[in-house]
């Protein structure tokens, strides 16, 4: 089996490339990723050394480079994690979005389908759901909840997600799509809010939280990400839509302060910012499909996760160090310093 993972120099992807080198010896695993900002070659340095791994350098908007790679490797199985994934930068420039999260999309099932693909797997948000009410603790996000995009980043992809399925109707390419929340665990580019206050509190800076810390997620841990799409690509029904969630509700002011108190630090380091413009109130996934045919349920507490995720960032520093130098720093300037 070749199984070609796009976007798996970046945080899921390349927790997604360990976690199918580990669990299928068989397997042959071909990488792309366009090494953007989020992506990082020293992510994927012990795949490197595995005979049964190979990466290429791309853009998943670039049909001539997709079409060569698909061309050499014949991938069966395609998983599409590519993408821009950070709501704040998309606020900051949507058009970079579209490009990638539709258009790149639309390259890669063209090329799914010239060169018979046997399964594509779209990785897509919760998001796209747009948000639900605090006081409602009761709904949740199901397979069947209108799209209703708060973002430039989830209109890009609940508009990837109705690309997908279009092809299925009209090409009968051989799709599933995956819809989960917000995952945590070690590679995730510190601009995200786990990882953002991890890094700060080991150097005691300033956690900076918007608006009163109220708006919360359903939070997952990567490697039970892993598992779920794993059964999804082996045994998902084609056409398919199937929610992924770790049923751990938090509001982002708890989560800083588990951190905070796992590593020892005083709250007198957490600082609310202005809020961001359009910010969703609360997600919530209703998981019961994948678990009822698939049997899947997410094993990680979120305590237990949070904790692997901080011993694992104390243990990489430098790798914290080498993503977030450079064009990093003027972004998170922008994003808080003058909030």
């Amino acid at each position: 089996m070749k199984i070609a993972i796009t976007g798996g120099a970046g945080f899921i992807g390349a927790n997604f490339v360990y976690y199918i080198l580990e669990k299928y010896p068989e397997y042959d695993v071909i990488c792309i990723d366009a090494l953007t900002y989020a992506g990082n070659m020293e992510t994927l340095e012990s795949a490197l050394a595995d005979r049964r791994f190979v990466f290429r350098k791309a853009d998943i908007a670039d049909r001539t480079a997709i079409c060569e790679i698909f061309e050499e490797h014949r991938p069966d199985v395609v998983v599409n994690f590519a993408a821009e994934s950070h709501v704040d930068r998309s606020i900051e420039n949507p058009e970079l979005f579209l490009r990638t999260n539709i258009l790149g999309t639309q390259v890669l099932l063209d090329a799914c389908n010239k060169y018979s693909v046997k399964r594509f797997h779209q990785v897509s948000t919760d998001e796209v759901y747009g948000d639900l009410p605090l006081d409602r603790p009761d709904l949740l996000f199901t397979e069947e909840t209108p799209l209703h995009a708060s973002s430039p980043y989830s209109a890009s992809k609940a508009g990837a997600d109705l690309l997908v399925q279009a092809y299925y109707r009209t090409y009968g390419t051989p799709v599933t799509i995956s819809r989960c929340s917000n995952n945590y665990g070690p590679f995730q580019f510190p601009e995200k809010l786990i990882p953002l206050m991890i890094s700060n509190a080991m150097k005691n800076k300033p956690l900076p939280v918007y608006g009163k810390g109220e708006n919360v997620r359903d939070w997952l841990y990567v490697e039970d990400h892993c598992t779920a799409i794993d059964l999804i690509i082996h045994k998902g029904r084609p056409g398919e839509v199937y929610n992924i969630g770790g049923n751990n509700e938090r509001t982002n002011l708890e989560v800083v302060r588990t951190i905070v108190r796992i590593l020892g630090r005083s709250e007198n380091l957490i600082t609310f910012v202005k809020d961001r413009p359009g910010h969703d109130l609360r997600y919530a996934i209703d998981a019961s499909k994948i678990r009822k045919e698939m049997g899947w349920e997410p094993r990680t507490g979120f305590e237990e996760g949070l904790k692997r995720t901080i011993e694992w960032y104390i243990s990489n520093q430098q790798w914290i160090e080498h993503v977030t130098s450079g064009e990093y720093q003027g972004y998170y300037a922008r994003m808080y310093e003058n909030r």
